[in-house]
């Protein structure tokens, strides 16, 4: 394979795994204070693991630019700057570092679920902090309504993420890219 054809291969998964995203962002249970419980995280977690660092980062640095500029792909089909900036932004921005940090640590399936781990903790950690200086609320508040409540479903998307990791690189030889 020439390298310009690589590189298209490349940027058709980058395309393939934003849309992916997307797609899974609707699949989404709304919550009274507004952020919704859905299968987003599952997705970026398959675009840094099958991706990598780079390739990942990038379909999600897309998937932001696309909702940025008012393409719905955000949960409940919303997209645009006050999507993107408004209290449950930081979580949407905070997919870039989940695809970056999912595949530093290895292909086991215990190294896979500690990088997903610390790729969700950063989620967690940009988007509770944007949440707190958006709407004012005190870090406990912030944490039983944008993180309590989202650990078990987190846990299992890790869980099925890192499964599905290993059955991909058992037929595909390894990531995509």
């Amino acid at each position: 394979m020439t390298k310009s054809s690589e590189n298209v291969r490349r940027m058709v998964l980058c395309a393939m795994f934003t849309a992916l995203v997307a797609v899974c962002s609707q699949i989404a249970v709304p919550m009274p204070w507004g952020v919704p419980i859905n299968l987003a995280l599952f997705a970026v977690y398959m675009a840094g693991t099958m991706l990598g660092p780079v390739w990942g980062t990038a379909s999600q640095v897309v998937f932001i630019a696309l909702a940025a500029i008012g393409v719905p792909v955000l949960a409940n089909f919303q997209g645009g700057p006050s999507a993107i900036f408004g209290k449950t932004g930081g979580y949407a921005i905070g997919y870039i570092l989940t695809a970056l940090l999912t595949k530093a640590l290895g292909r086991k399936f215990w190294s896979l679920c500690v990088a997903m781990v610390v790729g969700c903790a950063a989620c967690y950690v940009l988007g509770t902090i944007w949440f707190m200086i958006l709407t004012g609320a005190d870090l406990v508040s912030a944490l039983g309504w944008c993180v309590l409540p989202y650990l078990p479903g987190d846990a299992v998307k890790i869980v099925l993420a890192a499964v599905l990791t290993m059955q991909l690189d058992k037929r595909l030889k390894g990531s995509l890219v």
